[in-house]
């Protein structure tokens, strides 16, 4: 009997890619064999994503393209869009099986009854009030030298703008022993660098009672003195303790690199998108975390046309972050996403707009991030080999825990080798090395 095959097509966030791993490994466990992307397969999963309208087009687009590249095939769309819009995704001609963020990882079992069903399987069901934190062991992307490890899921926050509470639940929390056997896990494959990722990253361990935080996390990781290091995804800015800060700026083991979403710099557009803090905190944070550590990589979220941004509103936001000692900057233009209070607020502003300020932001970003790499060049950092530099048969690229990207001479230099690296320069927007 010839082993059926599957391929998993993944949209979207580092939650989504880690889940995708884990319902690679779970299919393979019953039976399944993974195919190349570019191949037929008898299954192709969809794990998609919705948290901009432009995401839900994409999502959609994928699914045809699916559908149409590979025929007789069995479609299965799961993820954010079948769990908020399952009535969307029902209309797409093609489509067999329809799974929610609730219900994904149980893909191999519905794919199980699904024979026994007749017509489209849409399995959708809402969150309950006591979620479990669904953990199946996994790593994102084997071919990759860093792996994610999901600490945490779901988000309570709802900010006008986002979908993602509806689309992922209550905040849940793996339990710290399970993080720590993880991390064990993930160095004995081999890995040298573990991102923790979640929806709502600094809520961890709030569903777990006292002293659960994500602080007592990276405390009892660092108790184990484990040859890793490790970085954090996306922080919100409220929620960042003072001894994070610290151990960002001691723990030779935590990486140098905060992701923190500012959204806006405007106070007024802030409360209106419901976002808890001012642009003042956020400024002190920021540069509370350059005290503590100057080569730290500080990245930023920002929403650009936003209803309610005036000339002056986007004038702040420019000058706050003009001012502020931030390393990269991720711009994102508004969109309104259906079923959001956002998507029906007055003072939308108009696309034209919306493109010019993008670009004006996106200069400012890259300003910081030249000024952020001439900062670094003749310091030293522990690089871990990422591949082959591109244009370049006599290079590599590696990593660095401040989330520099360096090129330096390779000198027989395997994928994944961890060396410590001077950077020298800064040529033609790349940073360049040499082994110390």
């Amino acid at each position: 009997m010839t082993q059926k095959t599957f391929k998993i097509i993944t949209l979207g966030c580092k939650v989504n890619q880690y889940e995708s791993a884990s319902l690679e490994q779970k299919l393979k466990d019953t039976g399944w064999a993974g195919t190349g992307k570019d191949d037929k397969a008898d299954l192709v999963v969809i794990n998609t994503c919705i948290v901009t309208q432009r995401a839900s087009n994409q999502s959609r687009q994928a699914i045809r393209k699916a559908i149409r590249e590979n025929p007789g095939c069995t479609t299965a769309a799961i993820g954010c869009y079948g769990q908020v819009f399952p009535d969307e995704l029902s209309e797409i001609e093609g489509v067999d099986i329809i799974a929610g963020n609730a219900e994904k990882l149980n893909l191999p079992q519905i794919l199980n009854d699904y024979p026994h069903k007749c017509g489209q399987c849409v399995v959708s069901n809402d969150f309950s009030k006591n979620q479990e934190f669904i953990h199946y062991p996994g790593k994102v992307l084997s071919n990759r030298t860093r792996a994610s490890l999901k600490i945490q899921d779901g988000c309570d926050s709802f900010c006008s703008y986002c979908i993602v509470p509806f689309a992922r639940g209550p905040v849940r929390s793996l339990e710290p022993s399970k993080v720590i056997e993880s991390l064990h896990a993930l160095h004995e494959e081999g890995y040298k660098e573990v991102v923790l990722t979640g929806i709502h990253l600094s809520k961890y361990g709030i569903d777990l009672g006292k002293e659960n935080s994500l602080k007592d996390l990276l405390k009892k990781i660092d108790d184990e003195r484990l040859p890793l290091r490790v970085r954090l995804s996306s922080l919100e800015p409220n929620e960042i303790d003072e001894e994070i800060i610290e151990m960002i700026g001691s723990c030779p083991w935590l990486c140098r690199h905060l992701h923190i979403p500012l959204q806006s710099g405007d106070d007024a557009v802030l409360k209106r998108m419901n976002r808890r803090y001012t642009t003042r905190d956020f400024a002190e944070l920021v540069n509370k975390v350059y005290k503590k550590a100057p080569l730290a990589a500080i990245g930023l979220d920002v929403i650009v046309g936003f209803p309610g941004e005036d000339d002056s509103a986007f004038e702040n936001t420019a000058q706050l972050i003009s001012g502020l000692p931030v390393s990269y900057l991720h711009v994102f233009p508004f969109s309104p996403r259906k079923g959001t209070p956002a998507a029906k607020f007055s003072g939308q502003v108009n696309q034209k707009l919306i493109k010019d300020r993008s670009s004006a932001l996106r200069e400012i970003g890259a300003k910081k991030r030249e000024v952020f790499h001439h900062s670094c060049i003749g310091k030293e950092f522990e690089v871990i080999v990422t591949g082959r530099g591109h244009d370049t048969v006599d290079k590599v690229e590696g990593i660095s825990d401040n989330y520099l990207k360096i090129l330096f001479p390779s000198s027989g230099l395997n994928k994944n080798s961890l060396v410590s690296v001077r950077t020298t320069e800064v040529c033609d927007g790349n940073i360049m090395g040499e082994i110390v």
